[in-house]
Formats: C-alpha cells, sequence, structure tokens
C-alpha cells in the first residue's frame, strides 16, 4: 500500500491505494496548534480504523500548502511506518510542463492536481479546486500548464462577511430552498451556493474565450459536491482527483530510482 496525504490550510486528506485502486480515503482537521504526537496518535487510530497493515505500507508521499506542517507530518510518518515519505517539491519528478515558468513556483496542490487530471482526462482543460482558496488551473492541448486564477474560497469568503459584519450570522453549508429568500441565514446560503456558481460558470466563460477553445472542465475540492451541480456547464466532480496525482507522482519516483 501507499499512503498518499495532502495537507491543506482547512483540511489534511489521508488515502492508501493499491496499485491504482484507492483503498479507503478519509481526512482530519489541519490544526498548527497540534504536535508530532497528536498527529501520530490520530493517524494511527485512522489507519486501524480501516484496517491498514502498517507492513504492508511501501511508501508514502506528501503535498502541502501549509509549509510548517511539512517537518511535522514527514515524522508522523516515518514513525508510524518506519519509511521517510516523498514531499511534493523541488527535485521531485512531477512529469508536469510549465509554460514560460518554473514548476516549482505553482503549490503542491495546483501541480499534484494538473498531473491527476492531465492523466485521467481529455485535454485542454480547466481544472477547478474548491478548498479554503479557489483555484483554476489551465492546461493546454499539449499538456503544458498554462497559469490559472485564484479566488477566496465560498466558505472562508462568507466566514470573513460574518465576522465583519454585525447582524449577518455565521451560516452553515446547505442548500436553501429557493434562491430569494427573507430569511438572512438562507439568503446568505442562496448567495454560497448559487453566488459561487455563478462566479464559476462566469470565470469558465473568461477562461474559454481566452483559450480560444471548449476546454474539459474538472472540480475537486471539499465544497465542490455542493456547488458545482447548480453551475450550467458540464463539470466532472472528482473528489480524489489530488490523492490520484500524489500516486502518479510516487509512481514517477519510484521508476526514477
Amino acid at each position: 500500500m501507499v499512503l498518499a496525504i495532502d495537507i491543506g490550510n482547512t483540511n489534511i486528506v489521508l488515502g492508501g491505494f493499491e496499485g491504482e485502486k484507492i483503498a479507503f480515503r478519509t481526512s482530519l482537521s489541519t490544526s498548527l496548534d497540534k504536535g508530532e504526537a497528536e498527529y501520530a496518535v490520530l493517524i494511527n487510530s485512522l489507519l486501524e480504523i480501516y484496517g491498514v497493515d502498517f507492513g504492508a505500507i511501501e511508501g508514502s508521499i506528501i503535498s502541502s500548502v501549509v509549509p510548517p506542517m511539512n517537518t511535522v507530518m514527514k515524522n508522523v510518518l516515518k514513525l508510524l511506518t518506519g519509511k521517510w515519505p516523498l514531499i511534493v517539491g523541488p527535485g521531485v519528478k512531477t512529469g508536469l510542463n510549465v509554460t514560460g515558468g518554473d514548476a516549482r513556483s505553482l503549490g503542491a496542490d495546483l501541480v499534484v492536481g494538473a498531473v491527476a487530471a492531465i492523466a485521467k482526462y481529455p485535454k485542454p482543460m480547466i481544472i477547478i479546486d474548491m478548498g479554503t482558496a479557489t483555484t483554476f488551473s489551465v492546461i493546454d492541448e499539449t499538456g503544458a500548464f498554462k497559469g490559472g486564477v485564484i479566488y477566496p474560497g465560498a466558505v472562508l469568503s462568507f466566514d470573513a462577511l460574518s465576522r465583519k459584519t454585525a447582524q449577518l450570522p455565521r451560516i452553515s453549508f446547505e442548500e436553501p430552498k429557493q434562491v430569494i429568500n427573507l430569511n438572512t441565514a438562507e439568503s446568505m446560503q442562496a448567495g454560497l451556493i448559487y453566488g459561487s456558481a455563478a462566479m464559476i460558470d462566469g470565470l469558465i466563460d473568461i477562461i474559454s474565450a481566452e483559450m480560444g477553445c471548449t476546454p474539459t472542465l474538472v472540480a475537486t475540492g471539499g465544497v465542490s459536491g455542493g456547488i458545482i451541480p447548480k453551475c450550467r456547464h458540464e463539470i466532472a466532480l472528482d473528489s480524489d482527483l489530488l490523492l490520484d496525482g500524489l500516486r502518479i507522482i510516487y509512481e514517477k519516483n519510484q521508476k526514477k530510482r
């Protein structure tokens, strides 16, 4: 088994692969307040729940957009598996061609998502990753990474709205019965769901026009399942995109050795 770990600003997603097949997928909250021992206990418990045989773990790979977590998770995985993990970054072979730039300047999440999408979907494409930030990555017909757009994530935006206003409450991520509402919470939920969907549709139109084509559209990320179905474009939902990308990069680097 190969463990794949994607460390985001809000959540850490952990998956296990048997060959190309994902055996399990789970997540826990990202917290800089937790130390190595706490994360080791949490991850050990999660792996035991899924019946993972630690002796059968061949290796592991990490992508991270939270640099302080890298050393913590690296040491946790060495403690649990007896092997140092591969960390996506400089010196790691990804196979991603970045036109007019350097892949080392890209966030690990963008690199990993692009690697998986290129392997799984027709090019050219736009990859939409909806987490703490919403990102749009553009891949051309040759499979080269052309650039993208970064936008505040849907939940992050509405959390900020609640914090910066006196009377607007924090809201749950639920779809209201209709778009037009008199109730404040449901009005905000409509903005969260339908406003985010409209933003995604609008940016797809603008990016597609600049690309001069009709690209394949792929979405992933924690809140994508609640928002993408409200978009008018046909967008493939792929919750395991980043985990698949980590598996592919891990395999590339085993062949390299």
